[in-house]
């Protein structure tokens, strides 16, 4: 049998990961009692492995899994409002094959694109905890290693997700710039401090309904950050 590749064996890790007691005993109670409109499905209830095209020139950060999207369907952004407003947008930008993300088995492809999260378990009230944040850590810490020689444009969905990128390439030794850089919409800069690698960092408003709904992020704003990140891996 052939040896799975570093990303399908991360990704096995992750999904048997039982690292934080809180957020085992909250993904599972809501797959337990899940929700009126889902009662017939059985939910995935695990941590959510990160998905895409190995050979990506594109990492997406996100949060964390929703407690009835991906918590739900067992893949990151599928089966909520988030996830519908990012993969339309992925698909106009052509970084998916198709604009609908329901289930695991519904054809989805990121093509130049890996999909991930700060956070692979579903937390209560969207928040993890820093303990959370960090244990979890080490899998981002993995993947950016393994994508990092063909990266050139990294997205982060929210300022959790922009400060843990951060963090992440902190902790293996890339000089990253000094201070910190804010996040902001659209705000763009170099991972590596002076940028010899010629990766960008852009930033985002996270797709939530909190920002979506409110007028905070609209589809224009959001399709730009994806125009630019398709710009940057053919420049």
């Amino acid at each position: 049998m052939e040896d799975p590749s570093p990303l399908v064996r991360l990704n096995q890790e992750i999904v048997e990961c039982r690292a934080c007691p809180r957020l085992v005993a909250w993904r599972e109670q809501v797959a337990r009692e899940k929700r009126a409109a889902f009662r017939d499905e059985t939910y995935w209830g695990r941590p959510v492995p990160s998905f895409g095209d190995p050979a990506a020139r594109l990492l997406i950060v996100g949060l964390a899994p929703a407690a009835h999207g991906a918590n739900r369907t067992g893949r990151m952004f599928t089966g909520d409002r988030s996830g519908e407003w990012l993969f339309r947008s992925l698909h106009r930008a052509g970084f998916a094959n198709q604009p609908d993300a329901t289930r695991r088995d519904d054809g989805l492809r990121l093509d130049d694109a890996w999909l991930t999260a700060a956070v692979h378990c579903a937390p209560p009230d969207n928040k993890p905890t820093p303990p959370e944040r960090r244990r979890c850590g080490r899998f981002l810490e993995r993947e950016l290693s393994i994508l990092l020689p063909g990266l050139r444009v990294v997205v982060a969905l929210g300022s959790f997700g922009w400060n843990q990128l951060f963090r992440t390439a902190g902790a293996l030794g890339i000089p990253v710039p000094r201070p910190r850089p804010r996040f902001g919409h659209q705000a763009e800069v170099p991972l590596f401090r002076d940028d010899p690698r010629r990766i960008r960092v852009l930033g985002s408003y996270h797709p939530s309904q909190q920002n979506t709904f409110t007028g905070r992020l609209t589809e224009p704003m959001f399709d730009a950050v994806w125009s630019r990140a398709a710009e940057l891996c053919r420049d």
